[in-house]
């Protein structure tokens, strides 16, 4: 039986425009996962280039990968600075 090749799949290089990015970031603040959320916006971040965002939240490209991934712990500011330079709002809503 031959083996079937796989690849990791990569969110970052499927997004068509904004609206996909900020319908995927919804996705991921509704489930609540704070290491969800913030991969979530690893993964719009790359799909912007990492080293923009890097240079318009005045953070390290390599601390930013590693905050912006499921491992990864950022801080509120961390958040608010990568979503500033994504043009991304969070929302507030009553459950």
């Amino acid at each position: 039986m031959a083996k079937t090749k796989t690849r990791r799949w990569d969110p970052a290089t499927h997004f068509r425009d904004e609206a996909d990015m900020v319908a995927y970031l919804e996705a991921a603040l509704a489930e609540g996962d704070p290491a969800l959320i913030a991969a979530a916006l690893g993964d719009i971040a790359r799909a912007k280039g990492m080293a923009f965002v890097a240079r318009e939240t005045g953070l390290g490209r390599e601390s930013l990968y590693k905050a912006l991934s499921v491992e990864g712990n950022p801080e509120l500011a961390t958040i608010l600075k990568v979503m500033q330079a994504l043009k991304l709002r969070l929302h507030a809503a009553a459950a």
